[in-house]
Parts: C-alpha cells; structure tokens; sequence
C-alpha cells in the first residue's frame, strides 16, 4: 500500500497539516529552502578549497636555481 515515496510524502504532508496547522506549513517549507540553499553554498567552499589544495600540490615547486 505504501510502497513508493510518493505515497509517504502525501502522509507526511497530511500529518504535518493536522499537527501544525496549515499556517506554518509556508514557514517550514521556507526555511527548509534557505537551509538547503546554505548547504549548498557550504558544499560548493568546500569543493573550491579542495580544487585550490589540489593545484597547490600538482604545481610545480618553484625554488632558486642554481
């Protein structure tokens, strides 16, 4: 009966509007999209400071000749 996510997700609709009421469902929804949006924006710094690490360690060392 409750084989796909799908099904899960319209009870969990559901179950959110009879506990919370229909008024902060809109709430939730915005800041579960400002939290996704911050991971994001955390993740993308982490992949820029690993490409950076990445190219500081495949250059090559630059030393005084002799």
């Amino acid at each position: 009966m409750f084989d796909s996510l799908d099904d899960w997700l319209i009870i969990a609709v559901v179950a959110g509007i009879l506990f919370y009421g229909s008024s902060k469902i809109p709430q939730f929804a915005h800041s579960l999209g400002r939290s996704v949006g911050e991971f994001k924006k955390g993740r993308l710094e982490v992949e820029k400071e690993l490409r950076a690490e990445q190219n500081a360690a495949s250059a090559p060392a630059t030393g005084p000749s002799h």
